[in-house]
C-alpha cells in the first residue's frame, strides 16, 4: 500500500515508499527550491555561450550547441523532478544523493561553453553522467521499499545505465559520428521513462509536477532579466545611446512580464491526468524552458548589437530575441490547450500575437514591438476571459 508520507523511523533512513498523487497541500521542498538555484547556474552558462554565438554570426552553429547542451540540463532536471514526486523521503540519504546530482550539475555548467563553443562535451559529458548515475542509486532505493513497482524501478536502473555507458563511449568516437550518436542516445533517454512506466507507473503528484515546473519557468525568466541587466551595465560603460537603450529595457521588461503571465494564467494540473499527456506536456517543455533562457541570450545580444558589438546584422539580432519569444508563446498555448476548445477565440488570437511577434524582427525597434505585441495578447486574453465569464449563467 502507497504512503502519503514516508514513515516517520528516522531522519538518517526512511523507506523509500510512493508517495499518493493526490495528497494533500503537496508542494516544492526547500531542498527541491536549492536544486532549482544551483541548476540555473548551467542555464546560464548554456544561455551567455549561445549569445556569444550569435553575436559572432555562428548562428547554425550556436542554435545546435544550444540545443544539445540543454538537452542535458533539461533532461537531468525533468528526472530528479519527476522522481521526486513520486519518492521523495527528505532523509540523509536521499538529500546526499541530491548534493551529488547538484555537483554534477555545476560540472555541467562548467563544461557548457566548451560544448557549445569548440564542440568538447567532455566536461558536460562527466556532469551529466554524474547526475545520471545518482538518479541510478535514486531508483535502487525505490526498487527496495516498494515492491508494487520494483519492475518499474529496475527498468529506470538498466535504462540508464545503458544510456549513460553510451555517453562515455560517445567521447571516443570519430568527431565526424558526435551529432548522430547524440541524437540516437536523446531517443534512448526519451524512451526510457515510457519503457519503464508500462511495467507500473509511479505516483507522481499532478499539482506538484505542475509547481516545479512553473518555478523553473520563473527562475528561468527571472535569469533572462538578470542577463539583460548586466548587458546594459556594459552598455552604460560604452556610452550607447540612452534612448535605443531605453526602447529595449522597456520592450524587455513587457516582454518578459507578459511571457510570466502567459504561463501562470495556465491551469496545468487539470492537464495532467493521464501518463500520455504527462510525458507530452513534460517533454514539450525542453522548448519552453530552452525559449526562454534564449530570450535573455536574444535581449544581451540586442543590447550589445545597439552599442556596435558583434558581427550580426539588424535582422538576425532582431531575430536572435523575436524568434524565442515566438517559440515560448506557441509551446504555452500548445501544452496548455484544452482538446475540447480547439476553434475558439484563443486560436485565433495567439497564432496572431506569434505571426506579430515574428514580424517585429523587421520593425525600426524590435525589442520594443514584441514587448507590445506580447502585452496586447495578454490584454486580449484578459477580455476573452472576461467575456467568457459574462456568459456563464448565475446560478
Amino acid at each position: 500500500m502507497s504512503h502519503s508520507q514516508p514513515a516517520p523511523h528516522s531522519a538518517w533512513h526512511r523507506p523509500m515508499v510512493a508517495r499518493l498523487a493526490d495528497e494533500k497541500h503537496r508542494t516544492a521542498t526547500m531542498l527541491e527550491l536549492f536544486f532549482d538555484l544551483c541548476f540555473v547556474t548551467a542555464v546560464a552558462q548554456a544561455a551567455t555561450a549561445f549569445e556569444h554565438e550569435l553575436a559572432e554570426g555562428r548562428i547554425g552553429h550556436g542554435v545546435l550547441g544550444y540545443a544539445m547542451v540543454f538537452f542535458a540540463i533539461w533532461w537531468a532536471w525533468m528526472n530528479f523532478t519527476w522522481f521526486a514526486s513520486a519518492y521523495d523521503t527528505d532523509d540523509v540519504p536521499y538529500r546526499l544523493l541530491t548534493l551529488v546530482q547538484i555537483t554534477g550539475a555545476l560540472v555541467l555548467a562548467a563544461g557548457a561553453a566548451e560544448a557549445l563553443q569548440h564542440e568538447d562535451f567532455t566536461v558536460i559529458t562527466w556532469g551529466y553522467v554524474i547526475m545520471r548515475l545518482a538518479m541510478v542509486a535514486q531508483w535502487l532505493r525505490a526498487a527496495r521499499s516498494d515492491p508494487e513497482r520494483r519492475r518499474t524501478c529496475l527498468r529506470y536502473v538498466v535504462g540508464i545505465l545503458v544510456v549513460q555507458i553510451g555517453w562515455v563511449v560517445r567521447l571516443a568516437l570519430p568527431d565526424d559520428t558526435g551529432l548522430a550518436t547524440f541524437a540516437v542516445l536523446v531517443v534512448a533517454e526519451i524512451a526510457v521513462p515510457v519503457w519503464a512506466e508500462r511495467a507500473a507507473v509511479t505516483t507522481w503528484h499532478p499539482h506538484h509536477i505542475a509547481e516545479r515546473y512553473g518555478l523553473f519557468t520563473l527562475i528561468v525568466l527571472g535569469e533572462s532579466i538578470t542577463a539583460a541587466t548586466g548587458a546594459v551595465r556594459a552598455s552604460l560603460d560604452t556610452h550607447a545611446a540612452l534612448g535605443d537603450l531605453a526602447a529595449l529595457v522597456v520592450g524587455g521588461i513587457l516582454t518578459v512580464f507578459s511571457l510570466w503571465w502567459l504561463y501562470f494564467t495556465q491551469n496545468a494540473p487539470r492537464r495532467l491526468t493521464t501518463l500520455r499527456v504527462a510525458l507530452l506536456w513534460g517533454y514539450g517543455h525542453y522548448f519552453v524552458f530552452a525559449s526562454a533562457a534564449a530570450v535573455g541570450a536574444g535581449l544581451a545580444l540586442n543590447v550589445a548589437h545597439t552599442a556596435g558589438h558583434g558581427h550580426l546584422s539588424d535582422h538576425a539580432a532582431a531575430a536572435a530575441y523575436t524568434v524565442p519569444v515566438a517559440v515560448f508563446i506557441t509551446l504555452v498555448w500548445l501544452l496548455h490547450h484544452r482538446p475540447d476548445t480547439w476553434g475558439g477565440a484563443a486560436d485565433i488570437v495567439h497564432p496572431v500575437a506569434v505571426l506579430a511577434v515574428l514580424a517585429a524582427t523587421f520593425a525600426p525597434s524590435p525589442v520594443l514591438v514584441t514587448g507590445i505585441v506580447t502585452a496586447l495578447l495578454i490584454a486580449a486574453k484578459l477580455a476573452l476571459a472576461a467575456r467568457g465569464a459574462a456568459r456563464e449563467p448565475v446560478l
